[in-house]
């Protein structure tokens, strides 16, 4: 009798923040981790041995309407060149109660081929900080 166990691929890319998060602005680099049983949830994690991570999603999956704008300042400083250039996660937060909250007025767009990325604040936009989130 044999038995072929699952292998649980962990995908993890490596990003630099330049200007770093919101209140983490020391902390430059991210492993971005996908783990399929997790789907579609990630990881944006502190590599260098500190016990950080914080738990990203892509904005479809909460808001499939969702198009923040860009200015012309960070699609400059982050490289992109066409929308399809950008990854966009937005930050989640698990309440105490069992509930969830996303950040749809931050985002973090990252270049998918230079896998540069910034934490953009959209100032003229109807998002919510705390946009509630359903089972996904």
């Amino acid at each position: 009798m044999s038995s072929v166990a699952e292998i649980d691929i962990i995908q993890t890319l490596q990003v630099q923040l330049p200007l770093g998060l919101l209140g983490f602005e020391r902390i430059k680099t991210y492993s971005l981790i996908a783990k399929p049983d997790q789907e579609p949830f990630r990881w944006l994690s502190v590599p260098d041995g500190e016990d950080l991570a914080f738990l990203v999603v892509p904005p479809c999956f909460v808001m499939p309407d969702y198009a923040p704008d860009l200015s012309d300042d960070d699609v400059d400083f982050l490289e992109i060149r066409n929308p399809n250039d950008a990854l966009v996660f937005n930050i989640v937060t698990l309440k105490s109660d069992g509930s969830a909250t996303v950040n749809l007025k931050g985002p973090i767009v990252i270049n998918r081929h230079t896998l540069i990325g910034k934490q953009v604040v959209l100032s003229q936009s109807g998002y919510a900080i705390q946009h509630p989130i359903s089972a996904v």
